[in-house]
């Protein structure tokens, strides 16, 4: 979600809307060999809502953030963007297999996690889900 650090990985992206997707939840449930910490996942939990940013991103800068996201695959999913209960997008969102024994994140990984939600306005309930995600000593 972090605007920043999407511009500085892929020059290419443009931000479309901030979406929902349903019966989805986020955990800190893969451990991060590039970060080495936990990292964000989502997995299929009826009932759940994720909410996060679609943006638009070219071919060549797709292939670009496949390398940072290591371990996770591409699926194509349905969102609903915000404002606009009546219309699914369908966008690409990286998942990875659901691991049991992950470390916590680190202090920047939830820094840049929060800071996105922040950013682009997330729901104050989610925001504040996030900033309860426990976070490895400074």
């Amino acid at each position: 979600m972090n605007w920043e650090q999407m511009q500085r990985r892929c020059a290419s992206t443009r931000f479309v809307c901030v979406a929902s997707l349903k019966d989805y939840r986020f955990a800190i449930a893969r451990h991060s060999r590039l970060r080495s910490c936990g990292t964000a996942n989502i997995f299929a939990d009826s009932g759940s809502e994720v909410w996060g940013i679609v943006y638009d991103v070219s071919e060549p800068d797709l292939t670009i953030l496949d390398g940072f996201e290591d371990g996770y695959r591409r699926e194509k999913l349905f969102v609903r963007p915000v404002g606009d209960s009546q219309t699914s997008v369908e966008v690409l969102v990286y998942i990875a297999e659901k691991e049991d024994t992950v470390p916590l994140p680190n202090p920047e990984y939830k820094r840049l996690i929060i800071d996105g939600a922040r950013h682009w306005n997330i729901p104050e309930s989610y925001c504040s889900m996030l900033e309860q995600i426990q976070a490895m000593a400074d």
